[in-house]
C-alpha cells in the first residue's frame, strides 16, 4: 500500500490532478473497510491502484484506470467510480511493533469506553456532567494504581525489602551497592530516591506517548462550523472530534498525579521515621511541610479533573498552557524535593517490614468501589429519565465496564508485584512480600473463573438450543432443495453462534457484579485480619483452611500466569505481524472513541479518520456536483455514520449511505445509547437523502438498524441469504461458502441496492472550482 503511486495535489482534496468539473451524472462510491483492515487492491478488486490523497497512515485510493474518471466520464463503464479509504494503518495494519505495548494500557482503554456508555437523557445536563466527572475520577484512580504498583515493585520490594535484607540482597549481586553495608547508597532514604527513577520514567513514557499519539492521530481539525446543537447526538457537533483542550488538561493532571504518587512513596517513610520520639526536629517539620505540599498538589489535580469536561459545540483550540505546563512541573519539583528530603543522612535508620504507605492499595480499592456504585446510581437515574428498552443492562453498561477496568488494573498490579516478589525471594520467605490485600485479591480469582466457566457452559447450552431451533428455519428458507442434514446443521450452528452476541450484556452483568462483591470481600478480609487468607484461616475447620490455601496458591499462580501471558503476547506481537494484527483489531473496536476519561489510553483513530472522510466528501461534491454513495462495512459503517453527521446539510443532500455487516444498532446502539440510540439513528435517516442496510443472520457483528415508527423508506433490507445456495446449482456448481461477516459485495443484493441509492440521489450543478479553498463549513 505504501508503494502506491500518489496522484493529484492534496491542496483542495478534490479530484485528481487535471480533472475539471464533471458533468451532473458523475457518481462516486467511497468504500470504508472494517476491523482488521484490508489492502486497496482487495477493496477495489484491482492489482493496480493509485493514491488520490492522503499519506502512509490513512489515504484514499482508486484503480489506476479511474484516476482521471471525472475528466473523461465517457471512457468509463457503467456504475460509480469506486474509491477506497484505507485507515488500517491507524491500528491493526501498522507495522510498528511497539504498539503491542498498548496491551499494558488496556484498563485505561476500558474505562474510557465507560465514559461513552452513559444512557441517553434530555434536559439533565448536571446529571450528565456528574456521570462524566465520576468516570474521569475513576480513570484518575487507575493512573495512581498503575504508578503505585510500579512503586511497590521498585521502591518497596526491591529497594526497601530485598536490598535491606542481607539474605535477599546476597542472592542478587546487582543489589550489592544498595545493601546497608554497601556504602553511601545503603541508606534507606537514598535507596528509595534512586529506585524512584523507575516509576518516574514510566510516568514520563506515558506522558510522551500520549503527547506523541495526540499529534499523530487526534490533532486533525474537522470542517468546523457555528456553535449550535444540531441534533439528538453529540456526534453531529462541530467540536466532537477535536478534544484538544480536555486532552491536554487530563494529560497534565494524570502526569502530575503519577509524579505525586511517586513523591509520596519516597517521602512518606522518611517523614514517618522523623516523627518518632527523639527524631530530628528540623527534619520532622520539613516532613510535615512536604506532606502538606503533596496533599495540596493532590487537591489541585482533583480540581483540574473536576473543573471542565468536553467542549463539543465549537472547535475549542484553547491550550490552557499555564496549567498544562505548570501542574506537571510543580509535581516534578515536589518529587525532587521528596528525593532530597529522603536522602538526607539519618543515623540509625534501617528498613524493616513493608514500606509505610501500603494502605494505598486498600484506599484505592475502596475509592474505586464507591465510585462505581455512585456511577451506577447516576446511570440508573439517567436511564429512568429517558428509558431505552434496547440499552444494554438498562443503562448500567458504563458502570459495569468501569468495574471491569478497575478489576483489570488490580489484576495487573497484583500480577506484577507477585511475580517480582517471587523472583526476588522465591519461597525462602526472607522478605514480607507484597501487601496482604494483593494476596487476597489474587485469592478471589479462582471463584471468579469458576463463575465464568459456568457462564460459558450456559452459553454452550444456549447455542445448542438455538441451533436446534434454527434447523427448521433453514429448511424452510431453502425449501425445494435436496436435503442435507449435515449442511443444515452447519448453517443452523453458524446462525446460533452469531446470535450469542446478544447475550453479551448478561455475561458482563454477572461478571461485574461478582467482581464487585468478591473485591469487597477481599478488602474486608485484608482489613480485618491483616494476614493472608491461608494464615487467617489457620484455626478454622480443615476444609475451610484447605480451601483458603488452595485459593491463595491457585490465585497467585493464575495471576502470575496472566501477567506472563500478557508480556509474552506483547513480545510476540512485537516480532510477529499476524499477532500484532490481532491485537490491532482490539484497538479497532476499543479506540473509536476520543480519550475523554483517560489521556493515557490508546489513541482515538476516529479523530483522524472522521475528518479525513468529511473533508474528502465535502470537497469532492463541491468540486464536481456529483452524487456520492458512502459505503461502509462493519466498523467502517460506524465511521461512515460519524462522517455523515459531521457534513453540512448542503453536502448531505448529495450523499447516500450504504451499510453492511454494520454494528450501528446491534452493538453501538445498545452499548452507547446516548450517541447511537434510536433517536440518533432516526435523525441520521432523516439527515441523509437515503440509507440502506444489509445484514445476515449468520453475522455475529452486523444486524438490522430497527428504526422506530414511521420514518420514511425502510433502511433495512430483509436478511440476505447465507449461503447464497444450499446445494449445487447452475449458478453455483461448487458448494457456496457460509460468509458470515465477510464479503457482502459478493451478494447480488449489494449492487442492486447501490444502483437504487444512486437513482434516488439528485445531481446538482457543480460550484466554481477555487484552488486551495477548503470545503464548506459545517
Amino acid at each position: 500500500m505504501e508503494k502506491a503511486q500518489q496522484t493529484g495535489p492534496d491542496g483542495d482534496g478534490g479530484a485528481p490532478a487535471g480533472a475539471g468539473p464533471a458533468g451532473p451524472g458523475t457518481a462516486l462510491e467511497l468504500l470504508v473497510h472494517g476491523v482488521g483492515g484490508t489492502s486497496p487492491e482487495q477493496m477495489l478488486d484491482d492489482p493496480r491502484t493509485v493514491r488520490v490523497t492522503g499519506d502512509d497512515v490513512a489515504a484514499v485510493f482508486r484503480r489506476a484506470d479511474d484516476a482521471d474518471a471525472e475528466r473523461n466520464p465517457g471512457a468509463r463503464r457503467d456504475g460509480p467510480v469506486p474509491e477506497a479509504y484505507v485507515w488500517c494503518n491507524l491500528t491493526s495494519g501498522n507495522g510498528n511493533g511497539t504498539r503491542a505495548l498498548w496491551l499494558l494500557l488496556l484498563p485505561f482503554m476500558v474505562v474510557n469506553l465507560a465514559h461513552w456508555m452513559r444512557p441517553s437523557a434530555h434536559g439533565r445536563r448536571r446529571t450528565v456532567r456528574l456521570y462524566g466527572l465520576l468516570v474521569r475520577l475513576t480513570g484518575l484512580s487507575l493512573t495512581v494504581l498503575l504508578v503505585a504498583a510500579a512503586c511497590e515493585v521498585a521502591l518497596d520490594l526491591t529497594a526497601w525489602q530485598c536490598a535491606g535484607t542481607p539474605a535477599c540482597a546476597g542472592r542478587h549481586s546487582w543489589l550489592g551497592f544498595l545493601s546497608p553495608d554497601g556504602g553511601w547508597w545503603g541508606a534507606p532514604g537514598r535507596r528509595l530516591a534512586l529506585a524512584a527513577l523507575v516509576p518516574a520514567a514510566l510516568t514520563g513514557l506515558l506522558w510522551f506517548l500520549s503527547l506523541r499519539t495526540w499529534s499523530a492521530y487526534e490533532s486533525q481539525q474537522p470542517l468546523g462550523g457555528p456553535e449550535e446543537d444540531t441534533g439528538p447526538t453529540a456526534l453531529s457537533r462541530p467540536g466532537f472530534w477535536y478534544g484538544r483542550r480536555l486532552g491536554a488538561r487530563l494529560r497534565a493532571a494524570h502526569t502530575a498525579a503519577a509524579l505525586l504518587t511517586v513523591a509520596a512513596a519516597v517521602g512518606s517513610a522518611a517523614a514517618r521515621y522523623d516523627r518518632e520520639p527523639g527524631g530530628p526536629a528540623v527534619l520532622a517539620v520539613l516532613g510535615v511541610l512536604l506532606e502538606a505540599a503533596l496533599a495540596a498538589g493532590a487537591c489541585a489535580v482533583v480540581w483540574v479533573v473536576c473543573r471542565r469536561g468536553r467542549s463539543e459545540r465549537r472547535l475549542d483550540g484553547d491550550a490552557d498552557r499555564r496549567l498544562v505546563r505548570g501542574l506537571p512541573l510543580a509535581a516534578l519539583t515536589l518529587l525532587t524535593a521528596s528525593a532530597l528530603y529522603a536522602g538526607w543522612e539519618r543515623p540509625g535508620w534501617e528498613s524493616a517490614g513493608r514500606l509505610p504507605g501500603n494502605v494505598t492499595f486498600g484506599a484505592l480499592t475502596l475509592a474505586q468501589g464507591l465510585l462505581v456504585i455512585v456511577l451506577a446510581g447516576v446511570a440508573h437515574a439517567l436511564h429512568r429519565t429517558d428509558p431505552d428498552r434496547r440499552a444494554a443492562l438498562r443503562g448500567l453498561a458504563g458502570p459495569a465496564v468501569a468495574m471491569l477496568a478497575c478489576a483489570l488494573g488490580g489484576v495487573m498490579s497484583g500480577g506484577v508485584s507477585q511475580r517480582m516478589s517471587d523472583w526476588l525471594d522465591g519461597t525462602r520467605a526472607s522478605i514480607p512480600g507484597p501487601p496482604v490485600l494483593l494476596t487476597w485479591q489474587a485469592s478471589v480469582i479462582p471463584p471468579l473463573l469458576l463463575l465464568l466457566l459456568i457462564m460459558c457452559c450456559w452459553l454452550a447450552r444456549r447455542a445448542w438450543q438455538l441451533a436446534r431451533a434454527e434447523r427448521a428455519a433453514v429448511a424452510e428458507e431453502y425449501r425445494g432443495e435436496t436435503g442435507d442434514p449435515g449442511r443444515t446443521r452447519r448453517i443452523a450452528s453458524v446462525r446460533a453462534m452469531a446470535a450469542l452476541t446478544d447475550r453479551g450484556p448478561r455475561i458482563l452483568a454477572v461478571t461485574s457484579a461478582a467482581t464487585l462483591l468478591l473485591g469487597a470481600a477481599a478488602l474486608a478480609g485484608a482489613a480485618a485480619t491483616g494476614r493472608t487468607p491461608s494464615q487467617a484461616a489457620r484455626d478454622a475447620h480443615p476444609v475451610v483452611h484447605g480451601a483458603a490455601q488452595t485459593a491463595q496458591a491457585l490465585g497467585s499462580w493464575l495471576i502470575g500466569l496472566g501477567f506472563v501471558l500478557l508480556v509474552t503476547w506483547g513480545r510476540r506481537a512485537y516480532k510477529d505481524a499476524s499477532a500484532r494484527r490481532t491485537i490491532g483489531i482490539l484497538w479497532d473496536v476499543g479506540t473509536f472513541w476520543p480519550r475523554a476519561a483517560h489521556p493515557f489510553a490508546p489513541p482515538c483513530y476516529a479523530e483522524r479518520a472522521v475528518p479525513d472522510l468529511t473533508w474528502r466528501i465535502a470537497t469532492w461534491t463541491r468540486t464536481t456536483g456529483g452524487r456520492l454513495v458512502l459505503s461502509g462495512h462493519s466498523q467502517g459503517s460506524v465511521l461512515a455514520a460519524a462522517a455523515a453527521w459531521q457534513l453540512p446539510p448542503s453536502v448531505r443532500a448529495r450523499v447516500a449511505l450504504l451499510t453492511y455487516g454494520s454494528p450501528l444498532e446491534r452493538l453501538y446502539g445498545r452499548w452507547f445509547p446516548a450517541h447511537f440510540g434510536p433517536d440518533a439513528l432516526d435523525a441520521l435517516h432523516r439527515d441523509v437523502v437515503c440509507w440502506r442496510n444489509l445484514y445476515r443472520r449468520t453475522d455475529p457483528i452486523g444486524g438490522p438498524v430497527r428504526l422506530p415508527g414511521d420514518t420514511g423508506p425502510d433502511v433495512d433490507r430483509p436478511p440476505l441469504k447465507d449461503p447464497l445456495a444450499y446445494g449445487r446449482t447452475p449458478d453455483h456448481p461448487l458448494p457456496a461458502p457460509i460468509l458470515g461477516h465477510s464479503d457482502y459485495q459478493a451478494d447480488p443484493a449489494f449492487a442492486e441496492e447501490r444502483r437504487r441509492l444512486l437513482a434516488r440521489l439528485r445531481p446538482e450543478v457543480p460550484a466554481p472550482r477555487r484552488t486551495g479553498e477548503p470545503g464548506p463549513a459545517a
